[in-house]
């Protein structure tokens, strides 16, 4: 017998179709698109708790959990009746009508679309500019356990206790923790993401050998708090989430008394809706008290007056009053101090050597092949390019071959903080560069840059 072609639901006093519910979206699992729609119905009400009355992003999957994802910010042109959108403006000053999922039709309506997950901004539709929730988002660096990501947050649920705060965690359904805080919509994105940069730098003042705030990856170690998911226009899996992983877990809320105990894979499509009917909704207090951002925004003045200003925001944002300089460190421009200099103090005014000779200039392509930015600045870091690649696996592959031909130095490369493996944003998709920082290498055993292996030009396709 042929399959289905679709299947209706009655929810909600409408009729919602699931069109080719047979469609696998988890091969590994053997999972459906109609599996994936009742594993939400079966747990709605706390989901729906997660996204209700916010705006949300659609992430959608139209090749199911194994393919590529693309972000929907409209609302499709033709919106059933069930479902509501609200129009939302973005830093780039462009607005969108964005879906409300406030009901389980519309909840098995986005699913449909190929929503594996539930994309919401925090904040209700009432009011687009005060967030309502503060989101913690715990993430784990390549190589990091799973344990030292427990173990941070533990201490940001110390730190917001301190302060007064009552804090919900839930795994993030994939590598990380996140943990949200109901506060007051009084204040503006810029202020709940500064408050945010604040929990970042004194959970890293408190468990500094496995916690960061750096925003730079050449300069992270363990679990970084990445404080910018509280920028406008950021969205975080909601609670109930299905995560786009072989095994379909789950971003699922926890109790403390969980924390410590609670692994990843516990947490899955097939194991959470029994949980959900035995223990109910154990997030479901979140809405019970909405706190004051003022105990933080002290702490954010104690930072100040301590020097510790603010600190990068993502690439895509405005140049931001008091931002540092928007340049990872091993691109800034770190003259030695002699270089600044006369080299013969004592010659007359307008001689040779009454000033500092000038900086040189950025040459026009790097000793390894890759082209560096413009302007005059000095790398402070002994960094070599591996490679430039489309794909992750080939420039994974390119690094295996450096190493290779350089036993000696690879030996003492540390894994996972000296390997810098970024995606980098190309004109219509990401590609990857591999780098390696020779910091702990001695100097002798350093290998001089080469050519990237393999040496990708991500303008190529679109010339």
């Amino acid at each position: 017998m042929a399959p289905a072609e679709s299947e209706t639901l009655p929810l909600d006093g409408h009729e919602v179709t699931i069109t080719n519910p047979g469609k696998i979206f988890f091969a590994d699992a053997g999972i459906t698109k109609l599996d994936l729609v009742r594993y939400y119905l079966a747990v709605a009400d706390g989901a729906i708790l997660g996204v209700r009355d916010r705006p949300m992003a659609l992430k959608r999957f139209v090749d199911g959990a194994d393919g590529e994802a693309f972000f929907q910010k409209r609302a499709p042109k033709s919106v059933p009746d069930y479902v509501r959108t609200v129009e939302l403006s973005f830093p780039s000053g462009r607005t969108a009508d964005e879906v409300v999922v406030d009901n389980q039709a519309a909840l098995a309506w986005v699913v449909n679309l190929g929503c594996v997950d539930l994309n919401p901004h925090p904040v209700r539709s009432g009011d687009l500019d005060h967030p309502d929730e503060l989101r913690v988002d715990l993430d784990p660096g390549p190589g990091v356990s799973w344990a030292d990501v427990r173990s941070v947050s533990l201490v940001v649920r110390e730190v917001l206790e301190e302060l007064g705060y009552t804090a919900w965690p839930k795994t993030s359904g994939s590598r990380g923790i996140h943990i949200y805080i109901r506060i007051e919509p009084r204040w503006g994105f810029s202020e709940v993401r500064r408050s945010a940069l604040a929990i970042a730098r004194e959970v890293e003042r408190r468990a500094p050998a496995i916690a960061t705030s750096k925003w730079w990856k050449e300069e992270r170690h363990g679990v970084f708090l990445d404080y910018n998911q509280n920028a406008k226009d950021r969205t975080v899996a909601s609670v109930y989430s299905v995560r786009p992983r072989p095994s379909a877990t789950v971003s699922a809320p926890l109790t403390w008394d969980e924390v410590p105990d609670a692994e990843l894979e516990d947490f899955t499509l097939r194991t959470v809706p029994e949980r959900y009917a035995k223990l109910g909704d154990v997030g479901a207090g979140i809405d019970a008290k909405a706190h004051s951002l003022e105990p933080l925004l002290e702490l954010v003045a104690r930072h100040e007056a301590d020097g510790e200003g603010d600190a990068p925001w993502p690439p895509n944002y405005a140049k931001q009053p008091g931002e540092p300089p928007r340049v990872q460190p091993s691109k800034r421009r770190m003259p030695d101090p002699a270089e600044l200099t006369p080299t013969d103090p004592t010659a007359p005014r307008g001689r040779a050597g009454s000033v500092a000779p000038a900086m040189p200039s950025a040459p026009a392509r790097n000793p390894d092949g890759t082209i560096p930015p413009t302007g005059r600045r000095r790398s402070t870091q002994p960094l070599l390019v591996i490679g430039q690649a489309a794909d992750k696996a080939d420039a994974l592959a390119g690094l295996d071959r450096w190493r290779a031909r350089h036993p000696e130095a690879a030996e003492h490369v540390r894994d996972p903080e000296d390997l810098l493996v970024d995606a980098m944003r190309g004109r219509y998709k990401v590609w990857w560069r591999v780098r390696v920082n020779l910091r702990n290498v001695p100097e002798k055993l350093r290998p001089a840059a080469e050519p990237p292996d393999p040496d990708y030009d991500p303008w190529s396709e679109v010339r």
